[in-house]
Formats: structure tokens, C-alpha cells, sequence
């Protein structure tokens, strides 16, 4: 099964990534672990990622796609992967499909994380204040999920109108939320 996790910041997607590939056999795919792992592994494409990253800047779709792309051609993707983090942007929503259909392959399923607004602000709030950022405060944290929500809704529409789209609700503890999610893909 090829999945997608979507959510706002705070929603518990890395979470809930980890905990649901791994009930389902498949790898976890972070866009932040390829990165980390390409720039540690010293790959041309890490190398390359590290420069606009060194430099404060967005790394390219060109990049990002194309690690994303080496890394679901490996053997362990052949039964399925769940994507997190990727794609963010209808140009990425379309190179992925490219990626899969080249090789005869599809999406299967899209699950997106739904949370109260307020909550994932207590939430992002208490998770920075744990972690000593000061500069995270509640009005930063309702712009990055204005910013989100502006930027995933057309990827929505896309999922949603191919069929693919799953809603899951995702407030609750983590064991609940995963019962939630692997009881929606299995129906």
C-alpha cells in the first residue's frame, strides 16, 4: 500500500507515520530523514541540498524530488511506503505521480490529519516551551497553520477528487488516533 499522511504542524503526523507504517510492514518515508541522510551520507544530492540549507534558503523541488524519488525505488518500497512530509505543492503532487506511474504504480490512499485549531496551538505551544523556543508564540503558530492550510488545500481538492482522500481525526492520544487510521484504511 503507497500512503500519504497529511496534517497541519502539530497534528501528530511524524507520530502517527511511524506507528502506522510499522503496523502496516512498510518504510516511513520523512522528507527530513532523506534530507538528513543524504547530507550525512555526503550524496551529490546532499551536497547540494546542504548548500541552499547553509544558506538559509527553500531547497529546490528539484532536489527534494529527486531524492524523494531514489528513495521509493528501493527494494524495501516494492510492498508500499507512507510518505510524510512530501508532497506540499500541486508541482510536487504531480512529479510524484509521474515517479509512480513510471513504474506502473499509483497512490493508494491519502490520509489527512484533522485537529482543532486551538488545540494544536496548545499543543505547539507546550511543545516549544518543552524545547526552550521562545520564539514560537500562539500568533507565529496560527500563522504557520494559516500558511499550511493555504498551501495543502489545493492538494486536498487533487486527493479528494481522485478518490483517495481519507479524513481522520486526529485529536485524541496516540494509540486512539492509530486506531483511527489503520481502521480507516482497512475499510
Amino acid at each position: 500500500m503507497r500512503l500519504l499522511i497529511m496534517g497541519p504542524p502539530g497534528a501528530g503526523k511524524g507520530t502517527q507515520a511511524v506507528v502506522v507504517a510499522s503496523a502496516l510492514g512498510i518504510p516511513h518515508i520523512s522528507t527530513g530523514d532523506i534530507f538528513r541522510a543524504n547530507v550525512s551520507a555526503g550524496t551529490p544530492l546532499g551536497e547540494e541540498a546542504q548548500r541552499y540549507m547553509d544558506a538559509g534558503e527553500y531547497v529546490p523541488d528539484s532536489i527534494t524530488n529527486a531524492m524523494v524519488r531514489d528513495r521509493i525505488s528501493h527494494d524495501d518500497c516494492n510492498p508500499g511506503f507512507l510518505l510524510d512530509g512530501y508532497p506540499r505543492t500541486l508541482e510536487q503532487v504531480n512529479e510524484l505521480d509521474m515517479m509512480l506511474e513510471s513504474d506502473g504504480r499509483r497512490l493508494d490512499r491519502v490520509v489527512e490529519l484533522t485537529v482543532d485549531t486551538d488545540e494544536v496551538v496548545g499543543r505547539l505551544l507546550k511543545r516549544a516551551q518543552d524545547q526552550g523556543r521562545t520564539d514560537d508564540t500562539a500568533d507565529v503558530i496560527r500563522r504557520r497553520l494559516e500558511v499550511y492550510f493555504d498551501q495543502t488545500a489545493p492538494l486536498v481538492a487533487v486527493y479528494r477528487e481522485r478518490g483517495i482522500l481519507l479524513e481522520v481525526d486526529g485529536m485524541g492520544d496516540v494509540a486512539e488516533v492509530t486506531e483511527r487510521v489503520l481502521s480507516t484504511l482497512r475499510d
